[in-house]
């Protein structure tokens, strides 16, 4: 990945590989991504970059991803079974609102997923750490998706919610809002049927593992050339090469998730799963007897589909976000450029630059630590 550079400082690095465990279909910031923390950020403005990115991003592909779940639940029937068919069927029937259900929830997830996320590839990358303090990327790459998995797990409830406010029809719903289906769920099925089908999060953690490596250790003969020579394009194609081969590998652990996630005796037609059965195993059984083996992988051209928009708003949405808080916080002379300001160490964190700038002003330092 290329260097960071005087003019772009905080740009992707080759030490900082963060393996993002796309959860269902993309989730947010969905397969892999190497990105320096740019220490011209305060953790706010980080956050509210990354947040203002996720929900763009996420808003923009709700319809492949509502596409991808009736697929996988076994909603779509018929002959024309491609997303545009199961977006159109869904227009036509519940009108263009609905394209977006489960968007909100899914958004909502966003900030208590990364939180946790973040919190937890922290504590991995300390417990996999040399006495020197360097990481391989191999072990990289597992705290990166051991850190996806815990963040899952934890948020995993609004996930299954966000399933079910997908299959239910808008026109004669089950649930009318997002705390009335955790509610319904709750005193319906109990505590643990908002948990049903995690066990499929920790095994589809292996294949997610084995893509990322695979990808990353290829990478150099995919374009014929060092890491650290990648333009921003290269990746950009390489997470999007990243997310697609992980995505294909860990999908039918996925379609089986989604499945026991929609199931439940007090929606109509059993949640319009397709098949009958009596636990994640006995799914994947009656997967194959009834739609063969290619049956795990309904679905995955819908999610395919959604992962060039889905990275092109993000990081789009999230350099654009970045640039204005640089020029706000005196880094850079416009939001429309990286072009730096004159004179201003890029080294310095923004309360080291204000307090910098106060004592050029007053000639008084209130930070106790040296600011140079």
């Amino acid at each position: 990945m290329p260097a960071p550079s005087a003019e772009s400082p905080g740009t992707p690095g080759p030490r900082h590989l963060v393996s993002r465990s796309p959860g269902p279909g993309l989730g947010w910031w969905g397969a892999m991504a190497t990105w320096r923390r740019d220490v011209r950020l305060t953790g706010s403005q980080r956050l509210l970059c990354a947040g203002l990115a996720g929900v763009l991003s996420l808003s923009l592909t709700a319809p492949l991803e509502l596409a991808t779940v009736l697929a996988q639940v076994g909603v779509v029937r018929g002959h024309g079974r491609g997303p545009w068919a199961a977006g159109l069927g869904v227009w036509r029937a519940e009108g263009p609102r609905a394209l977006w259900k489960g968007n909100a929830v899914a958004c909502l997830r966003l900030f208590p997923y990364s939180a946790v996320q973040l919190t937890a590839y922290r504590k991995f990358v300390v417990l996999f750490m040399d006495d020197l303090g360097h990481i391989s990327q191999w072990s990289a790459i597992m705290a990166g998706s051991l850190a996806g998995m815990v963040s899952t797990i934890v948020t995993y409830p609004t996930d299954l919610i966000k399933t079910r406010l997908i299959v239910q029809n808008m026109l004669e719903p089950s649930y009318r809002g997002i705390l009335h289906a955790f509610s319904t769920v709750y005193q319906q099925e109990g505590f643990l049927a908002l948990y049903r089908g995690v066990s499929l999060t920790v095994l589809g953690a292996l294949p997610f593992s084995a893509g990322s490596l695979l990808v990353y250790m290829n990478l150099e003969k995919i374009w014929n050339g060092p890491r650290d020579r990648f333009s921003l394009l290269q990746n950009f194609a390489n997470i999007c090469l990243a997310a697609a081969v992980t995505q294909t590998l860990s999908f039918p652990f996925d379609t089986v998730k989604r499945k026991m996630q929609a199931q439940s005796p007090f929606l109509p037609r059993c949640g319009g799963v397709d098949v009958h059965f009596s636990g994640a195993t006995d799914c994947f059984r009656q997967i194959v007897k009834a739609h063969g083996v290619l049956g795990l992988w309904n679905g995955l051209a819908a999610n395919l589909l959604k992962v060039v928009p889905y990275f092109g708003v993000m990081f789009g949405t999230f350099e654009f976000c970045k640039r204005i808080c640089l020029y706000h916080n005196g880094y850079i002379v416009s939001p429309l450029s990286y072009k730096l300001t004159p004179g201003v160490d890029q080294s310095l964190k923004p309360q080291e630059l204000r307090e910098l700038k106060k004592f050029f002003k007053t000639g008084k330092l209130n930070s106790r630590k040296p600011t140079l």
